[in-house]
């Protein structure tokens, strides 16, 4: 399984690696030291210690049994975003969509195999606390972060590397992309043919985030972008793509898009974006290819 639609920005990257199951790129004018790329390797290992449900050691993992734990410094924020995006889409997007992943084998093994849908608490605001320094569960639940947690390491990557260099700084993580300084032209990976690309979009200090539902899948029709109240993957789209200042905004308004309620979410946000049904019909919105956001799609 792989990550995120890839995107063309038309040059080598500085400096790549492997890091949270997928790829990353740094591009900078200057090529990074050892010590500023060993603080970057720091600060993604730091994030994924906390967030990440595939590992033994993690916060999230420690949480799964129930209890509590020391509050990591960016929960307060991700789960301001998660209380948005539940609310805007009636529920379909949870940071307790962990369970659900795990039932259709989506697991810490990587098992891939199901033992059919499980659909997430409605109530997961009454699950998660972050009251008094500590994250807390109030029985046992699987957090997952997916839907905003890349996007939101991709801004703390960026913003930790902005000070420290000039010109130019693109951090992508497997498409989920933040540009600095200078401006980019990105590609949008068509999602059922690799060797196309749907449109360009032109970046100035500023995120895209892509999700589709050809990558991280398996199985007959499953795949990553479950609809949280009832376990099953989504059907009617196929890929989404928004643009916005931050990455963890883009990447979590990439998920809404999937649902009712997204596009209104988005466009509360600020964000401009596009998406292709399973049909092939692609949508996107008003601001879409004007000053606001410069792109063009190909018809």
């Amino acid at each position: 399984m792989s990550g995120e639609p890839r995107v063309d920005r038309g040059r080598s990257p500085s400096w790549r690696f492997e890091a949270i199951g997928t790829h990353w790129s740094v591009d900078t004018d200057v090529p990074l030291s050892e010590p500023e790329r060993a603080a970057v390797l720091a600060l993604i290992d730091g994030f994924d210690r906390e967030w990440s449900r595939f590992r033994e050691d993690s916060t999230v993992s420690a949480l799964a049994s129930g209890g509590s734990r020391a509050l990591p410094a960016d929960a307060e924020a991700m789960f301001a975003v998660y209380a948005d995006l539940d609310a805007a889409t009636d529920g379909a997007v949870s940071p307790l969509i962990g369970a659900s992943l795990e039932a259709l084998g989506y697991d810490r093994s990587y098992s891939l195999r199901t033992s059919g849908p499980v659909g997430a608490p409605r109530d997961w605001r009454g699950v998660i606390s972050t009251d008094r320094g500590t994250l807390s569960v109030s029985r046992p639940a699987v957090i997952d972060v997916g839907a905003i947690g890349k996007g939101r390491l991709v801004d703390l990557v960026s913003e930790h590397l902005e000070p420290r260099t000039r010109g130019t700084l693109v951090v992508d993580a497997g498409g989920d992309l933040r540009c600095s300084h200078a401006p980019e032209r990105v590609g949008l990976e068509h999602p059922y043919d690799a060797t196309r690309i749907l449109g360009v979009v032109e970046l100035a200090d500023a995120a895209l985030c892509a999700s589709a539902t050809n990558r991280r899948a398996w199985g007959d029709g499953l795949h990553h972008v479950l609809d949280a109240r009832t376990g099953v993957p989504v059907r009617t789209v196929a890929a989404t793509w928004a643009v916005a200042p931050t990455a963890m905004i883009a990447d979590a308004a990439a998920t809404a898009l999937f649902f009712e309620g997204g596009p209104e979410l988005a466009h509360r946000w600020g964000v401009e974006w596009v998406r292709m049904m399973t049909t092939g019909q692609v949508d996107w919105s008003p601001g879409f290819g004007t000053e606001r956001c410069k792109a063009e799609l190909f018809t």
